[in-house]
């Protein structure tokens, strides 16, 4: 169980890296608005909000999978 715990992780972590790089060499976001330097910074502090949320989750996660089983 814990090998796929690593495998959730490896593949969130390439999905912030992927949407981190997006964000930074995206000209115009979908509504249709220029991206500046703030506005890039404001969406990847954003994205690292929620990255900071998952990574909190994560270990209480772990704490559960490796609890012994009663």
């Amino acid at each position: 169980m814990r090998k796929l715990w690593w495998i959730i992780n490896g593949v969130w972590l390439l999905l912030f890296s992927g949407l981190a790089i997006f964000i930074y060499f995206r000209e115009v976001d979908a509504a249709g608005v220029v991206q500046t330097s703030e506005l890039r910074w404001l969406s990847l502090a954003l994205l690292g909000v929620v990255f900071i949320f998952v990574a909190i989750i994560q270990p209480i996660i772990l704490f559960f999978l490796k609890k012994p089983k009663s």
